[in-house]
């Protein structure tokens, strides 16, 4: 098979590959889109030992397909090993490193990790979904409580995780502001359901979000990092911060007597459990909204599919394969 395999050094190559073999349990996917994430960069480039695997791999953690053995198509769940229990993995591991991942033409998963595909989609739709969009969906509501007519801060508008929040929360009946570094991603996440947005490159941008929310927002989603502590200033009292990200530095200081004198709380999660990624996709289903992709490319191509996704982009980056 031709596969894009991530070898010593951080060098990336379109190669030929060998075929996956199916162990018992497993299947065999013909995959027809992947989709880019984070991730990608962070295992090819390691900044340190958690995302530093043996080489080569196959990158890759999104994927669409078609299964060989039924001929059913399907989007895949990135993680092996998470376990039992919803609220957090027992030995998780992910395709795209350490595991091979769906820059390839074929990938072997366990049954387990093969999901219908939401009808309503096309394959590169679909490989958009899973690590952005069952991170969105678990920030949302099983970790952060959304509830309809609740007040919502998603930050970064244009990345492939705000732009699943910013649907999946208008979905559920909840008010999305954003912040963004331009006016043009404002306006294209009210076309995704946003009610507004303040710009975070313009002054104090937590007052901006008071000016528009004088009490203070219900819930933020922060994959940010640095930006803790004006995402606690922009909650009401009792309200709620999610974090799953980093993408601004992983220190952050904060006055902790302001966090409990306001009853706040910080949440972390990342991922979803196999049973949340279930519920997202039935999410997904139910809706409207397609996901966000701001380019597609051949799987021959996916090194500039890495450039663009460090690059000014809106929604996800897809490779199409076959």
């Amino acid at each position: 098979m031709q596969a894009f395999r991530i070898h010593e050094g951080g060098e990336g190559r379109y190669e030929e590959a060998p075929d996956p073999v199916a162990g018992p349990g497993d299947v065999l996917v013909e995959l027809r889109a992947a989709a880019l994430n984070r991730r990608d960069i962070l295992v090819r480039n390691p900044p340190g030992p958690a995302y530093d695997f043996p080489k080569p791999f196959v990158a890759g953690h999104d994927g669409a397909g078609v299964r060989r053995d039924t001929g059913e198509d399907v989007v895949l769940y990135p993680g092996v090993g998470w376990g039992p229990s919803d609220d957090l993995p027992a030995a998780l591991r992910w395709l795209g490193g350490p595991l091979d991942g769906t820059f390839a033409e074929l990938v072997a998963v366990p049954e387990e990790n093969v999901f219908p595909k939401p009808a309503r989609l096309s394959f590169e739709e679909a490989a958009s979904l899973p690590v952005a969009g069952m991170t969105a969906f678990r920030a949302l509501f099983p970790v952060g409580r959304l509830a309809a007519g609740e007040t919502v801060l998603v930050l970064g508008a244009g990345s492939g995780a705000s732009t699943f929040a910013i649907a999946l929360a208008a979905q559920a009946g909840a008010r999305v502001l954003v912040t963004s570094s331009s006016e043009e991603k404002i306006e294209r996440s009210r076309e995704l359901g946003a009610d507004g947005g303040v710009l975070y490159t313009e002054g104090d941008w937590a007052a901006a979000v008071r000016e528009l929310v004088p009490d203070g927002v219900d819930l933020v989603v922060d994959s940010v990092g640095s930006t803790w502590p004006d995402s606690l200033r922009a909650l009401r009292r009792g309200g709620r911060l999610v974090v799953f990200g980093g993408t601004g530095g992983a220190m952050v200081e904060l006055d902790v007597r302001f966090v409990y004198l306001n009853y706040l709380s910080i949440l972390g999660t990342t991922g979803a459990s196999p049973r949340q990624f279930g519920a997202f996709l039935e999410t997904v289903q139910q809706g409207s909204w397609g996901p966000v992709i701001d380019s597609v490319r051949p799987l021959a191509e996916a090194e500039s599919g890495y450039e663009r996704l460090t690059a000014d982009h809106f929604g996800k980056v897809l490779l199409a394969i076959g």
